[in-house]
């Protein structure tokens, strides 16, 4: 495959040229950035699909010293090339990836601007939790707030902790068989988040399409905070066990209405009493992969989605996929198969 990796001299898929399709993953030489990619290689793997490998940097402008109040600039060349090593690390890493097409570029500008930009094209993004500024010109972590909010595509953050889920070893995060068993168990699940929206809805069919992929079950959580005087529209008192009882009838209508077009997927249910961004938090730690939608509304469950996908994923002890808004017909013939949901 080393004809599909020849990017690696800095060559910029701007201008006219076509973006990248399939998965495209960030790296800026940190492990955070490693973690990515290995995961990043992993499902381009099973997924059947290519992978465009990318680095992007700028050039940082410092103010002069003396009274003429200029400026200077750094060579635009050390840094490229700088840039280009990084690169390189990453294909050379990928050796075990024959049977995936490879391919990668250097992108001159700001790190989130350009992994927007190929998003449009993409199919998944894929980033770290966070990096340095070095090449990318900015924290990745800057980037992995920015990029779920406003990417066209799904995306997914990689923690550095996942590392040892992957069965490599990323810096100095051994891997689960070096761990002795001391690490935790990932149980082969999928998880998705869901509040009763439209949005989680959709996120719900990508969860399951990912589940299906993976051959495991999806598990649908529900998290239910104690109520606040902050909720104006809970009406009062609330009976918190014909609440439970309810949203236990909504998520078998939904579970059903899913079953009805992944007729093979097993589903599960998990309704929880507690904060969502702590009850998803800990669902992360303990599954392949937990899916949110990019906002919600206070529905029953009482959370914005949008706060608490924020929240999970700067705490997030695994893998993190994020699904965009958007259209799907299948949400069409979700109301025939039970209650739903729906706020005033």
């Amino acid at each position: 495959m080393a004809d599909q990796r020849d990017r690696e001299t800095g060559q910029s898929l701007g201008g006219d040229a076509a973006l990248p399709t399939g998965i495209v993953v960030g790296v800026d030489g940190s492990d955070h950035g490693r973690c990515a990619l290995a995961w990043a290689a992993k499902e381009a793997q099973r997924r059947r699909r290519p992978l465009h490998v990318v680095t992007a940097y700028s050039v940082p402008i410092f103010a002069a010293s003396g009274l003429d109040g200029g400026y200077s600039t750094i060579d635009d060349n050390v840094i490229q090339e700088g840039a280009k090593a990084v690169l390189q690390e990453a294909l050379d890493s990928l050796g075990a990836y024959d049977d995936v097409e490879i391919t990668s570029s250097v992108e001159s500008g700001d790190a989130a601007g350009v992994l927007l930009q190929f998003s449009e094209n993409a199919e998944l993004l894929v980033f770290g939790t966070r990096g340095r500024g070095g090449f990318v010109g900015r924290l990745l972590g800057s980037v992995s707030s920015a990029l779920p909010a406003h990417a066209k595509c799904t995306t997914v953050t990689v923690p550095l902790r996942s590392a040892e889920r992957l069965g490599e070893r990323v810096g100095g995060r051994r891997t689960r068989e070096e761990a002795g068993g001391g690490a935790k168990a990932v149980e082969p699940v999928v998880a998705v988040g869901v509040d009763g929206s439209e949005q989680a809805r959709a996120a719900v069919l990508v969860a399951a399409e990912e589940a299906m992929l993976l051959g495991v079950p999806l598990r649908v959580v529900c998290a239910v905070p104690q109520f606040s005087g902050s909720l104006a529209w809970v009406p009062a008192p609330v009976d918190r066990e014909q609440l439970f009882r309810d949203i236990q009838t909504q998520l078998k209508a939904g579970t059903a209405w899913l079953q009805s077009h992944f007729p093979d997927l097993e589903v599960q249910t998990s309704l929880v009493d507690g904060a969502p961004v702590d009850v998803l938090v800990n669902a992360s730690s303990s599954v392949e992969l937990l899916v949110l939608g990019t906002r919600g509304h206070g529905g029953f469950a009482g959370m914005l989605l949008g706060s608490t996908t924020d929240g999970v994923l700067h705490h997030a002890r695994g893998p993190v996929m994020v699904v965009p808004d958007h259209e799907d017909p299948r949400l069409a013939d979700r109301p025939q198969f039970g209650p739903m949901l729906t706020t005033t």
